[in-house]
């Protein structure tokens, strides 16, 4: 699963894209209540069978970008180097 961020002026798109997203339920579920825990509200929602896009304010991409990475353990993933 990754995260991509676009920022739009004073909004910016948020989305979770993963082909895994398919066979999981509760993955969109998962993005807005960790967005919710950090009080970051939803603007607009956009679903296909493999993303989840949702448009908030600019200033909290950032934060919104760490609480998805924590909710989906983005963060704990180790990288190789070469």
């Amino acid at each position: 699963m990754s995260v991509i961020t676009i920022s739009l002026r004073s909004h910016a798109k948020v989305s979770i894209v993963g082909v895994g997203m398919r066979s999981h339920a509760g993955v969109a579920s998962k993005m807005f209540t960790a967005l919710a825990d950090e009080n970051i509200n939803i603007q607009m929602i956009s679903t296909s069978e493999i993303k989840v896009s949702v448009v908030i304010s600019e200033k909290y991409m950032e934060l919104a970008v760490r609480a998805l990475h924590s909710a989906f353990d983005l963060d704990k993933l180790d990288t190789v180097t070469g």
